[in-house]
């Protein structure tokens, strides 16, 4: 794909093109292009631009979701949406212990590992759900809330291999918790405890 682009002289707009199209483009007589599938490119950029920029969508998905209804929604779950219907959050939500140990300190809500200039070290991370991308940042991090996982998530396994604290498969931390509060975090009870914040949430 790459080197298509380079080729053709279209760069990454060849990545909103089918491999059809792509073919297409580099069939063209040279000076001559069949711009028709790089007319498309514009309007599907900018829809990629629009997703991209809602919030991510649950780990688990019942039915079909409309995601800028779900992300419109201020009580949405991220750990689950189920289209027959869903019960409100819960203030008691069973928590997975991820990694033993404590920790308090101010948290940072960080939607995608592309924000990692903003997590400073000894900050709580907390986020949806973490994979291999948030590798790199997790050695900043003083502990590790996620809404979704499990003892053997990602974000789990690589805490417990840093030795810091991690509490997974909140469902609604990230909506509960902001950055900038004081919390604390209890691996091993599970816990995440917000000590002081806006509204004492």
């Amino acid at each position: 794909m790459l080197r298509a682009g380079v080729v053709t002289g279209h760069g990454d707009d060849l990545f909103f093109l089918t491999i059809d199209e792509i073919l297409t483009v580099l069939r063209a007589v040279p000076g001559r292009q069949d711009t028709g599938p790089l007319a498309t490119v514009a309007t599907r950029r900018a829809t990629y631009e629009h997703y991209r920029a809602l919030p991510p969508l649950p780990a688990l998905i019942r039915g079909t979701v409309d995601p800028e209804r779900w992300a419109a929604d201020p009580h949405r779950r991220t750990d689950l949406y189920d289209a027959a219907g869903e019960p409100p959050p819960s203030r008691h939500r069973p928590r997975i212990p991820g990694a033993a140990g404590t920790v308090e300190g101010s948290a940072r809500v960080l939607s995608t590992a592309d924000g990692d200039g903003h997590l400073r070290p000894g900050e709580v991370l907390v986020t949806t759900v973490t994979n291999i991308g948030w590798t790199p940042l997790l050695p900043r991090a003083a502990a590790v809330v996620t809404d979704s996982g499990a003892p053997l998530s990602h974000a789990a396994i690589v805490a417990r291999e840093l030795g810091i604290p991690a509490v997974v498969g909140c469902g609604n931390a990230t909506q509960r918790l902001h950055t900038a509060d004081h919390v604390r975090v209890d691996g091993a009870r599970r816990t995440v405890e917000l000590l002081h914040g806006p509204g004492d949430r």
